[in-house]
Parts: structure tokens; C-alpha cells; sequence
């Protein structure tokens, strides 16, 4: 997880939201992203689908069954969907997403039997250093629209 901060710290230090996300296989990171919203001016840039396709070019393959997934933010439904249909295998993520979250905050569609394929999932890994981030980026945002 602590990679994955770091991650989002680039995002911090580009102006876009501190989300950071590695692709774990075999004990070793193969995908790394961050968000790159405003910069790549793509809604579907979010750190979570860099580091999907990071891994999946490492793999040669879109399928990431023997995968983990490390995320400073639970994931959104779109980045959810992206998960599932990698097939990646667990999710670690910080901090809850009371107003997007699909894992558990207002939809839990990674481990919902609905799907071919479920996600087990598991949250709080350096939940505070990844709020602190967050509250610091839109605390500046604010600020920043005021002046």
C-alpha cells in the first residue's frame, strides 16, 4: 500500500486527485497508476485503470487472475467493472469513498455474486495517511477557488 501512496502523491504533486493504485503478481509490483484526469483531459484516467493496463502490458495478457490490487481510494463503479473483468484476484484499498465507492460504501459490486467473477476485498491499509492527502488536496482546492 505504501507504493501505491506514493503513487498518489505524484497525482498530489500534477494537481489531480491523490489517487494512487500498484498491480501486484507473485510478490512483485508489474503496474503502477495514478490519476491523470485533468492532465490526459480523460474521465476514464484513473489511477486504477493505469495500473491495469500497466500490468496486463507486463503480463502480455488482459487476464490478472493471480493478481492483487493495491488503491489509496475504494474504487469507483467504473474502475470496479475494470477489476472484475481483469479477473484481478484481491483489493486492498485505504480509505472508503462515501460519495462513489463500489466496494462496499454505496455498492459492494466486487464481491457480489451477480458477476462471473468476485473480488475479495480489503480496506484500512494506511487509511489516515491517505485521507490526510485527500483532505489536503481539497482543502487547497477550496482555497485556491476562493482567491
Amino acid at each position: 500500500m505504501y507504493a501505491a501512496l506514493q503513487e498518489a502523491e505524484k497525482a498530489f504533486e500534477e494537481d489531480e486527485v491523490p489517487v494512487g493504485a500498484v498491480v501486484v503478481f507473485q510478490n512483485k509490483i508489474i503496474g503502477k497508476g495514478f490519476n491523470q484526469v485533468e492532465k490526459l483531459k480523460d474521465a476514464t484516467a484513473h489511477a486504477e485503470m493505469i495500473a491495469l493496463t500497466s500490468a496486463s502490458n507486463h503480463l502480455g495478457s488482459w487476464r490478472l487472475n493471480e493478481c492483487d490490487i493495491y488503491v489509496t481510494l475504494e474504487p469507483c463503479i467504473m474502475c470496479t467493472g475494470a477489476l472484475l473483468a481483469s479477473r484481478i484476484r484481491e483489493l486492498y484499498f485505504a480509505t472508503s469513498d462515501i460519495k462513489f465507492g463500489a466496494c462496499g460504501s454505496i455498492y459492494n459490486l466486487a464481491e457480489e455474486n451477480k458477476t462471473n467473477h468476485t473480488i475479495k476485498v480489503y480496506s484500512g491499509l494506511l487509511a489516515k495517511e491517505s485521507e490526510d492527502l485527500l483532505k489536503l488536496f481539497f482543502s487547497k482546492r477550496r482555497i485556491l477557488s476562493i482567491k
